[in-house]
Order: structure tokens, then C-alpha cells, then sequence
């Protein structure tokens, strides 16, 4: 009896302690409660940056605000100038454009430094200079040359006195006019002998303006005459956008442009077809753009050096005296590139470049000091390329 209760009392303990043994023992809360990985795509959002709204491009600076925005600063009238110069580009129709715009503002600059009617230094003695030369031509006594000066002219004084106070080109011209007008012969004698050969800010010749404006009317009102328009800014300017830039080339720099302005239109084109003429022929010729010979406007028929050098070569090219003459005719002309001549010679040379600045060693009453076309170019071409940095 005993054995048994004692068995049942030792089952019962040994299944309480196995009891209390399996429970797990009581752990406190933490204080911070660790929540399950939120997936990838959920992180991400929650980290990432608001999207910043796109900043709009600048609007491209055009028409009259870009030639505002490259003129210089300081320059005095610089809303007249910039007024004007796009005024020249609208009317004769010229793409309004950076590089356009600074080739203009580079000539301009350089020509005049933004003068309207330049200063010349020292024109009483260029006149006098060249007035001499005129009297010994035409054999006229000293005494009649002295007492013509002493003739009181239309404004007041006498000439000897203008020319005394000559400062600007327009005050050069309108003293030869004068002279030619009231002094009797004064148009033999005096015609040929005024410096003044160009004016304005852009310094463009009489005798262009004369030409453009027979193929195109001068879009502004004629104040005086059209002569006297050249020396004025809007006038000037009109002209020398014109000479810049109003005919077609095929030409890869504005370089050619710049040398173009100094030496006359496609003088950069017909140089280099010297220079391929003076390989093919063996022949030395200079350069300088010019192909025909002239007298007063008009191209003689007597052989220039280049022309010379072409018919060495006729033969190579099957041309004659009569074709090749025809077409150098269009040396002036961008008609002169599709001639059968042009096509020829640069079919033989193809491996030389069709554009060439044009060796000129320039000349004048103006000029004090040694100047030729490559060193004008580069003198533009470094204004110009200021220019187009800002």
C-alpha cells in the first residue's frame, strides 16, 4: 500500500517538474519595436528626392537685340548704330546672324572706329599734295593754280582757307566740288585729283555705291545727293553691308570676305585661280585677284599677265583667244565659277585651293605706313573673332 502511494506521489511530482521545465521563461517588451523589411520599391520611394522642374533654355537673342547685345558698351549713339546697321541687314535683305552681324561690327570698327565721317590726319597736305600733281600734268602755271586758291568759295572763305581747315573725307569732297563747280576748267583740272575715293564708317567707294544703286534703289530718303549719303551713317552703312556682304561665294572662312572688302569683290577667288594658272603654266604671276586689264571701268583686250599665262596653255585647254577673253570677261561675276574656263583650269589643278587672300601691297594718300591685304585681313579677322566670343 505504501509502495504504491509512494509510486503514485513520485509520478505526480515528476510530471509537475516536467511541466514548470517546458514553459518558457517571461521576457520583457522592448522599448523600440523593429518592424519587417518594407520591400525594395517601397524604400525607394520614401527616400527619394523631389523632382526639380526642367529650366527653361534662354531665348536665342535675334534681330535688333542681337546687334544691341555685341556692340560695344560704351559707345557713344550705340542705339543709333545699332538701329542703322539693322536697318542696312532688313532692307537689303541679309540673314541677321552672329557671324554676319560681328564681320559688319569688324569692318566697321576697323575702317572708322565707329566714326561716322572719320578724322584723316594731316589732309591739307594730301590735298595740296595731290593738287600739285594736277597742275604739273596739265602744264598750269603756278600763278593761275595760286590765284585760284585765293578765289573766296561758296561758303565764305576762300579755298586756300578749307583747305587749311580739312579734318574729315566729306570735308576733302565737298571742297573738290566746289572747286570743280565755280573754278572755270575745274572739272578737267580737278576731277581725277581728289584722295577721296571712299567714305562713310565703312570707307565704301563712290564708284560701288554709283554701281549698286543702278541695279537697286537706295531705300532711304536723299537728303542732298546720293554722294553725300555715303558720309552719313545710315547711307554708309547701307553700302557697306552691301559690299560685305550682298553676293554669293562659296567661300569657307569670312576671312576671304575681310580680303574681299580691301581687294574687290571675289578678288579671294580669282587669286586662287591665278595661282592654279601660275602651276599649270610655269608661268610667276602675282596674285592679286586681278585677271583683265582696265582702263576707266572698261576691260582692254590687250593680254594681261594672266591672260598671257592662259594662252600658253590653250591648247591643254581647247579654247581660243576669243573664248577665253569671253569668259574672264566674268571675273567680277559669281558667273565666272560655272565658266568653261574656270571649270577647266581648276579640273587640271584640282588639288589646289579655290580661295587665296590676294597679294596686294596697299597703296593710297592716306596711308602712312606699309599695309597689304593678308595684313588687313588678319587685322579684321582678330576683331571679328572677339567678336563672336561674346
Amino acid at each position: 500500500m505504501f509502495t504504491l502511494s509512494l509510486r503514485l506521489f513520485l509520478l505526480v511530482f515528476a510530471l509537475a517538474f516536467a511541466g514548470c521545465a517546458s514553459k518558457p521563461a517571461k521576457v520583457s517588451k522592448p522599448d523600440i519595436v523593429i518592424q519587417p523589411s518594407a520591400p525594395a520599391t517601397q524604400v525607394h520611394k520614401k527616400i527619394a528626392k523631389p523632382k526639380l522642374k526642367p529650366i527653361p533654355k534662354p531665348k536665342p537673342v535675334i534681330g535688333l537685340a542681337l546687334v544691341n547685345s555685341l556692340l560695344a558698351s560704351k559707345l557713344a549713339d550705340r542705339s543709333a548704330w545699332a538701329d542703322d546697321i539693322y536697318a542696312a541687314f532688313r532692307v537689303i535683305n541679309i540673314p541677321v546672324n552672329k557671324k554676319n552681324v560681328c564681320a559688319v561690327l569688324a569692318e566697321i570698327e576697323q575702317e572708322s572706329s565707329f566714326q561716322v565721317d572719320p578724322l584723316v590726319f594731316g589732309l591739307n597736305h594730301i590735298v595740296r599734295r595731290e593738287l600739285e600733281a594736277g597742275r604739273q600734268k596739265y602744264l598750269i602755271p603756278q600763278w593761275v593754280m595760286e590765284h585760284s586758291l585765293e578765289v573766296t568759295s561758296p561758303d565764305g572763305r576762300s579755298y586756300n582757307e578749307r583747305i587749311a581747315a580739312l579734318k574729315t573725307e566729306s570735308d576733302v569732297d565737298r571742297f573738290f566740288e566746289d572747286m570743280i563747280s565755280e573754278i572755270p576748267f575745274g572739272e578737267k583740272l580737278f576731277a581725277d585729283y581728289s584722295p577721296v575715293r571712299t567714305g562713310g564708317p565703312m570707307q565704301v567707294s563712290w564708284s560701288f555705291a554709283h554701281a549698286y544703286v543702278a541695279n537697286r534703289p537706295y531705300p532711304y530718303p536723299i537728303k542732298t545727293s546720293l554722294r553725300n549719303e555715303l558720309f552719313s551713317r545710315k547711307g554708309g552703312l547701307f553700302f557697306g553691308v552691301a559690299y560685305l556682304l550682298d553676293y554669293p561665294a562659296s567661300y569657307t572662312s569670312m576671312r576671304f570676305r575681310f580680303a574681299d572688302f580691301n581687294a574687290g569683290i571675289y578678288s579671294s577667288r580669282n587669286a586662287a585661280f591665278q595661282n592654279a594658272v601660275s602651276s599649270l603654266s610655269g608661268t610667276l604671276l602675282v596674285t592679286d585677284g586681278d585677271l583683265l586689264r582696265y582702263r576707266d571701268g572698261v576691260a582692254q583686250e590687250t593680254p594681261s599677265l594672266t591672260m598671257r599665262a592662259i594662252l600658253s596653255i590653250s591648247a591643254r585647254l581647247n579654247m581660243d583667244q576669243t573664248e577665253i577673253f569671253r569668259d574672264l570677261l566674268l571675273e567680277k561675276t559669281p558667273a565666272f565659277e560655272q565658266s568653261r574656263l574656270f571649270k577647266k583650269i581648276f579640273t587640271m589643278a584640282a588639288s589646289l585651293p579655290s580661295e587665296l587672300i590676294p597679294e596686294i601691297e596697299l597703296r593710297g594718300p592716306k596711308l602712312s605706313r606699309k599695309l597689304t591685304t593678308a595684313m588687313y585681313v588678319e587685322q579684321v579677322a582678330r576683331r571679328y573673332d572677339k567678336c563672336l566670343k561674346k
